[in-house]
Order: C-alpha cells, then structure tokens, then sequence
C-alpha cells in the first residue's frame, strides 16, 4: 500500500484556518485523488470542515473514504454521510457498537487495535483497505493523523503546498503535531520534485521519506 500525506500550509508551517489555498492547489489536491484509491481523514478535520473529496465536482463510486477517530466523536451532519459511496469510520474496539448504532446506515464502522491509549494502529487501518480492494491511499490531514502516520512509519511520500501567506497564530494547526521529535530528532525527506507557480506564489513539494526498517 503506497501511502501519500497531501496538505496545503502557510510559510510558517499552518494548515488552518482551511481554504487559503487557490484554484490551481484545488486541482493540485484533486488530481492527488484521482491517482489513488482512498482517502483518509482525521475526526477533527471533518469536525472543523465538511469535505466530501470530489474530483471534478464527482465522487467516483470505486474511490474509498475513509475517517479515523480515537474518541468517537463524529459529526452527524456532514457532506461525506448524505453524498457518494458510504464512508469508513475507523474507531478503537470499545467504541465501534456505540458508533455504528449513532451512525446507522451513513457509514460501515471498522473496530481497530490501539498501540497505545488513543493511538490506533494506522497499519490495521491500510490492511483494510488493502482487503477493500485499494492499493494507494492519500491522508488528507489533520496534523495530528499527519505526525502519527510518519510516526508509525506509513508515509511514503508527502504532498506539500507552499502558500505565499503568513498568519503567525499558535492557535492554528500545525502541518505536523505532536509531542516528541520523529526522529533524531529529525527524520530525512528526499525531494522529488519543487514547482512554484508564479502567477498564484505557490510552491508544490513532492517529497519521499526515509522510511525506518
């Protein structure tokens, strides 16, 4: 399962609030879609927004959505339950009953290992979808999923959108969160691929990681 985190973030490394990206970073994250298989989200991302993960203006029936979420805790009312192919929720295993009886028929509810408390495996989360038929996946954020995804070594590359704005809040998200280094302390990207786009002053970042064996 190749595995790509995909995120648009401001010169001092925010992800939030959403929608400072343009239209070419639009068709930048649409295209990503379109060449995997699946979509992953974090709980919190879809709290604060409402994505449905078009292409288009379509949701292709065969593409995967999939949200991950340690507490539970989701919104009933969003896009991704009302439009498209029912949705994934992976939750930890004393919460999936719970879950799936708020839910109903909106969405199929997949209980998880947790490798600590809070924490799923992301590993378990891929070999369902592989079994789903999927071969790639793309994790659409937040940064907590994002830092747990480098962390528990599933990240193989990283779509990154440099956007020509500043917001210096700490109150926004970071592109990655968490609360220890990744590595020593850092972990090594490779850059495939650096292209700005003047007209918008957006630079689109391919990375891969160095994955740890």
């Amino acid at each position: 399962m190749k595995t790509t985190i995909i995120c648009i973030e401001t010169i001092c490394g925010k992800i939030s609030p959403a929608g400072f990206g343009s239209q070419k970073d639009r068709q930048f994250l649409e295209r990503a879609r379109a060449e995997t298989d699946a979509t992953l989200l974090g709980a919190g991302s879809l709290r604060e927004g409402n994505p449905e993960f078009r292409i288009d203006g379509a949701l292709p029936k065969n593409r995967l959505r999939a949200v991950i979420t340690g507490s539970g805790n989701i919104p009933l009312n969003r896009a991704i339950f009302k439009h498209g192919p029912k949705p994934l929720v992976f939750v930890p295993w004393d919460v999936c009953s719970m879950l799936q009886r708020k839910l109903g028929n909106r969405a199929e509810v997949i209980g998880i290992n947790e490798i600590s408390e809070g924490i799923l495996s992301l590993q378990d989360v891929m070999n369902h979808l592989k079994k789903c038929g999927a071969r790639s996946c793309l994790i659409e954020g937040g940064g907590r999923l994002n830092y747990q995804a480098l962390k528990q070594n599933i990240a193989d590359e990283l779509l990154v959108t440099i956007a020509p704005k500043i917001i210096g809040c700490t109150d926004e998200h970071d592109l990655i969160s968490g609360h220890s280094a990744l590595g020593q302390p850092f972990i090594d990207l490779e850059l495939l691929s650096c292209k700005p786009d003047l007209a918008t002053g957006e630079v689109f970042l391919h990375y891969r990681t160095a994955k740890r064996r």
